[in-house]
């Protein structure tokens, strides 16, 4: 795929919940490779975006495209295929499993996907400089080794993009560089795209393009 194609598009999608607007008319395209900053204030809707546009939520009007596939009308079976096949996360909380090591736990979308790689996985880790942390579990681990671990597993499928929501928010400004330094590093090698919603403003230069989201809607782009 080309540069210039979109891997992600929003097209007019908002929710509402309990008569509120969260989410207003927002349209996005991200393309291949890519990245783009999504900012905004606490109760701006970015954590709504995000699982709108990780397929985790379904948007009450407006249309999602993921890779080249209209999202808007499939059953939860086909879109649980196509999140974990196009899709990686990176959470703030990490979410990793905790009785399976730091391998286990980066190998999980080719588990659940029948893909067998692991030999991209372990790569990776051994990129984010923590080869000799895969046999211990998240307990073990301190917060900036438990996100690395987080990267892995968005990247062990190589999707079509990647989403983080808020990746540095349970880090301190040191390991807040090195892990975003590496994200972005591996982002490039895997060919994915990546998406990063935060409120921390000095991510910005990490980023091609940044777009803020106020009160639901997309209000300014750079």
């Amino acid at each position: 795929m080309s540069s210039d194609e979109s891997v992600l598009a929003a097209e007019g999608i908002s929710v509402r919940r309990a008569g509120q607007v969260i989410l207003d008319d927002v349209t996005l395209s991200i393309s291949a490779g890519s990245r783009t900053l999504i900012r905004g204030p606490s109760g701006a809707g970015k954590t709504t975006l995000f699982s709108v546009l990780g397929l985790l939520e379904t948007p009450d009007t407006g249309r999602l495209l993921v890779d080249g596939t209209d999202a808007s009308t499939l059953p939860e079976r086909r879109r649980a295929q196509l999140r974990r096949d196009a899709i990686g996360f990176v959470f703030q909380d990490f979410q990793l499993v905790p009785d399976l090591t730091a391998r286990e736990n980066a190998l999980l979308p080719q588990t659940h996907g029948g893909s067998h790689e692991a030999d991209w996985v372990d790569d990776v880790l051994g990129r984010l400089d923590i080869a000799d942390r895969a046999d211990r579990y998240p307990a073990t681990l301190s917060g900036g080794e438990k996100q690395r671990v987080a990267i892995a597993r968005a990247l062990a499928n190589r999707p079509a993009v990647v989403l983080a929501d808020e990746p540095t928010g349970q880090l301190d400004p040191e390991t807040t560089d090195q892990v975003m330094d590496l994200l972005v590093a591996l982002h490039e090698s895997a060919d994915t795209a990546l998406v990063t919603i935060s409120h921390d403003p000095a991510l910005a230069s990490m980023f091609e393009r940044t777009v803020r989201l106020q009160a639901g809607g997309l209000v300014s782009e750079t």
